[in-house]
Order: structure tokens, then sequence, then C-alpha cells
């Protein structure tokens, strides 16, 4: 997150740097704590919404070579090539019907 930046405009301003997509959170799906082997701890946010358009022109952040669509297959078959078992967990979580507000969020930073 960036100073004065609250979470939802983070989600949607990361979303663009990562994606090049235009994307709308609607609900969240959940909040997700998990410790690589190395000892790096993550939190992760997983959110659902739309995406409305794409910027072609857009570079993406550094290491991030492109963003794809793909099945529930499709990422099933590449589970060993994930960051973490969280990109998995959330689609299962938000497949079986895991879907909360996004007034769980309160932002009371200026």
């Amino acid at each position: 997150m960036e100073l004065n930046e609250n979470i939802i405009d983070a989600v949607i301003r990361e979303t663009l740097e990562e994606t090049a997509w235009q994307f709308s959170p609607e609900i969240a799906t959940g909040i997700y704590r998990w410790q690589h082997p190395n000892g790096d701890l993550y939190i992760r946010h997983c959110f659902y919404g739309e995406v409305s358009q794409q910027d072609k022109g857009r570079t993406l952040d550094e290491g991030i070579v492109s963003s794809a669509w793909l099945t529930l297959d499709e990422i099933e078959q590449q589970k060993l090539r994930h960051r973490s078992p969280l990109v998995l967990r959330c689609i299962e979580d938000f497949l079986s019907g895991q879907h909360y507000p996004l007034s769980l969020y309160h932002d009371l930073c200026p």
C-alpha cells in the first residue's frame, strides 16, 4: 500500500500494475497467512470482482512477464509453479461460497 491509500484503492492499483486490467472489487474471499519455507511470512487479502478494460500498452510490474486467463483445470495443473499454496486456496474458497462484503474493511487513516 502507498501512503494515504486505502486497501480497496490499493487492490485496484495493484491489479492494474500487475495485470494491466482495470479491476472493480465486489467482495472479499478471505484473509490468509502463509509462511514460506525460507521463513518469510505473507498475509494475502483475496478479492473477487470484475475486470473491464485492458491497457495493452502498459508495462507490468518488474518480474511479471504476462497475465493470462486460465480455467480452474489449467490453474490446478500448474499448482507446482505457484508462488504459494494461497493461489489455489483463494479460488477454492471463492468457489465454495466464501464471500464477504467489502464493508469488512475500515479505513481509519487520514
